[in-house]
């Protein structure tokens, strides 16, 4: 019995500790529903979604959001997105519902929508921009009229059982919780206007939970070494062996072979790490103040391409960042005392978009770091990234002991063999 139970605690702390990120403590999506007006059989409600995550955006296609209603509510019209089915609204003769569906499912409209459809941020089709990257457009809104819902805080439920899909699996949700009603300012800045009843949401991600395997990987590289570390084989898991393609071959000519699928199924190049993103680190040149970095970001993945992306790092220099070339950088200090990680992002309309794999599927930037005297060396890999993010999600790092390593470091017990051949030789010849 003592065994269950503890089997028991041990799942339930890991399924926590999944969905928590310590470069990222505080990061969620938080969901606000502030009824603005009561309806003859219901309300009108503003429900905006703010990503407070630091690196972790929705990307194409969008977030879907879904609930199941604590009663019979129905929606009577949305503004600024819309469900993506009806269900059955026959028992309506006159005025027809948007949806009738107990569980409905909604999802953002696509840009270029009526005016008359459009309220404010919304319509971006459910991408949302990550909060370290862009404040202003990590949020999306929209409105829904709900009827046979009450009309007063009394009688009004609040809905249960939130999913968010951001655009795949990851996100767990928690109970709607009511909170005093958000205050809002007129346009003028003179009048405080407030909700008349307001609930939250709050959805946390796991990456444990999003995949199965990771999506990313990392190779290292350096000047004073031959020795290329690759990314572990099979890195990313070897499901798509059989289905990769190799980059001379005919298929990619097909039209349409590049189009994304519903299911976000990959078509990856053929590689030993089998990764759709492998980020490559080579430290470049060595100063007597500086030393300098290089990272490129490669996608192998034929059928998406990254927008918006995001690259994290943790380094123990990055508190000496002195120029970055090429990418947006901004460090990252979940805690007031350590500053070791940074968040690297590509410049808007410059190279902010990772194209499908192919030439033109990578960006490279350049970081030059100065050098603390006390700490800094290139001895025992202390040169590499000690964890690497892209687009939110851990890559996987080679093991420690393939590093490139200095010349001088050959270990003794290489040396002291070879050198007790070289001097046999020797003897032997004179």
């Amino acid at each position: 019995m003592r065994i269950i139970i503890s089997a028991c605690v041990f799942l339930v702390l890991c399924s926590f500790s999944a969905a928590f990120d310590p470069l990222d403590p505080t990061g969620n999506i938080t969901i606000k529903w502030d009824i603005m007006s009561w309806t003859p059989d219901g309300y009108v409600a503003t429900v905006t979604m703010n990503n407070f995550q630091m690196y972790r955006h929705i990307q194409t296609p969008g977030w879907t959001l879904g609930w199941t209603w604590a009663k019979k509510e129905v929606i009577w019209s949305m503004v600024g997105a819309q469900t993506t089915e009806q269900g059955d609204c026959s028992k309506f003769k006159a005025n027809v519902p948007h949806c009738c569906k107990k569980t409905p499912t909604v999802v953002d409209l696509l840009p270029g929508v009526p005016y008359n459809q459009q309220i404010a941020n919304c319509c971006k089709g459910g991408v949302v921009a990550a909060w370290g990257q862009d404040p202003s457009a990590a949020v999306s809104a929209f409105q829904v009229s709900v009827g046979l819902a009450g009309t007063t805080n009394k009688t009004v439920k609040v809905p249960k059982n939130f999913t968010l899909l951001g655009p795949g699996p990851g996100y767990t949700c928690g109970p709607a919780k009511v909170v005093p009603p958000t205050t809002f300012l007129t346009p003028d800045r003179r009048r405080k206007t407030q909700a008349l009843m307001t609930w939250n949401v709050t959805c946390t991600y796991s990456q444990f939970l999003a995949t199965k395997h990771p999506s990313c990987c990392v190779s290292f590289s350096s000047f004073y070494n031959e020795t290329i570390t690759a990314c572990p084989t099979c890195a990313c898991g070897c499901e798509n062996k059989n289905k990769c393609v190799k980059s001379e071959s005919k298929l990619l000519s097909v039209v349409g072979v590049n189009t994304p699928k519903k299911d976000n199924s990959p078509l990856l190049q053929c590689t030993r790490h089998m990764c759709p993103v492998r980020v490559h680190w080579h430290v470049k040149q060595n100063y007597k103040e500086y030393w300098r970095a290089k990272v490129a970001i490669t996608n192998f993945n034929y059928r998406m391409n990254y927008t918006q992306w995001t690259l994290v790092i943790q380094h123990p220099n990055l508190n000496n960042v002195t120029q970055v070339f090429s990418f947006d950088y901004k460090p990252l200090v979940p805690y007031a005392a350590i500053n070791d990680t940074g968040m690297f992002y590509g410049m808007k309309f410059f190279n902010d978009l990772l194209m499908e794999a192919g030439p033109t599927g990578n960006v490279q930037s350049e970081v030059l770091l100065q050098k603390d005297q006390n700490t800094f060396t290139f001895r025992q890999g202390w040169a590499f990234p000690r964890k690497v993010y892209f687009n939110g999600d851990e890559c996987i790092l080679p093991p420690p002991e393939s590093y490139p390593f200095l010349p001088n470091s050959t270990p003794k017990t290489l040396i002291a063999p070879l050198t007790l051949f070289i001097s046999l030789f020797m003897f032997l010849l004179f």
